[in-house]
């Protein structure tokens, strides 16, 4: 027999899955009102990676379809966002996130310290992503701009830029080796010079199957050429993404390349 204190400890734990679960229900609700099919096939298996993809989860956030699969996992843009912070001497840094979709690497950027310029053409998207910053305490340190991303970036200056391109959705996989033509909705290199004119120090997050030759010849479309780094990120024991570090904001002693330890959650 249990204890009246077990028996006590027992009848919390219980309440608490009990709250969770209906907060979930409550989110879940509020996903099928904005007219989304939150228990698609496609999305199935990443509705499993919820928590991996936001702690906070329970307390309301919202996904579209595409963030499903488009959102960073939070350990991983823990990561990004405590190499922006690592720009030392800058005081507080601006970090621009030139697609920032549902919020989730604009998030962490904010909550070490940077202040941040959250840019995505679909206004859904950056709705919800002001409401999740909300939930992380973090929305007076972001700004969130509806718009696209290559007609403002001649405007925009920073001192880190964070660029997550679409990958083409979860075909990417489908690729032995997924060359930088691929990303939406223009090809990688065209991408990088834009991003120059902003910042020579970028944070690109491809996927793990990327060309990663083609990755360093990116470093190689500046004059000297940047310095480059390849982090390897990974969710439990799984390859995730790959990131790449270019400029000040890649490791000072990695020479033109590294292959980094991956980041768990």
């Amino acid at each position: 027999m249990f204890s009246p204190k077990n028996r006590k400890r027992r009848v919390t734990r219980r309440r608490q899955r009990r709250r969770r679960r209906d907060r979930s229900v409550q989110a879940h609700s509020r996903q099928e009102e904005r007219g989304f099919d939150f228990f698609s096939p496609s999305v199935a298996k990443y509705w499993r990676q919820r928590y991996s993809l936001f702690s906070r989860f329970d307390d309301g956030i919202l996904v579209d379809e595409e963030g499903w699969y488009s959102v960073t996992p939070e350990a991983i843009a823990a990561a990004h966002a405590a190499r922006a912070a690592s720009l030392a001497g800058r005081g507080c840094p601006l970090v621009l996130d030139g697609f920032a979709g549902v919020g989730g690497n604009a998030i962490q950027f904010a909550s070490r310290g940077c202040h941040v310029v959250a840019v995505d053409i679909d206004p859904r998207k950056i709705g919800f992503a002001v409401h999740n910053a909300k939930i992380y305490g973090v929305e007076d340190r972001i700004d969130f701009v509806t718009g696209d991303f290559f007609r403002l970036a001649p405007r925009l200056k920073g001192d880190a830029l964070f660029l997550s391109p679409p990958w083409g959705g979860p075909s990417y996989r489908d690729f032995r080796s997924y060359t930088l033509d691929l990303l939406k909705p223009r090809d990688g290199y065209s991408i990088f010079q834009l991003a120059q004119q902003i910042t020579p120090n970028i944070i690109m997050f491809l996927p793990c199957n990327v060309n990663l030759n083609q990755v360093e010849e990116l470093s190689w479309l500046s004059s000297p050429p940047l310095k480059f780094e390849i982090e390897v990120n990974h969710v439990e024991t799984k390859v995730k993404a790959i990131t790449a570090y270019f400029g000040d904001i890649a490791a000072r002693s990695s020479g033109l390349s590294k292959i980094c330890s991956g980041v768990t959650s």
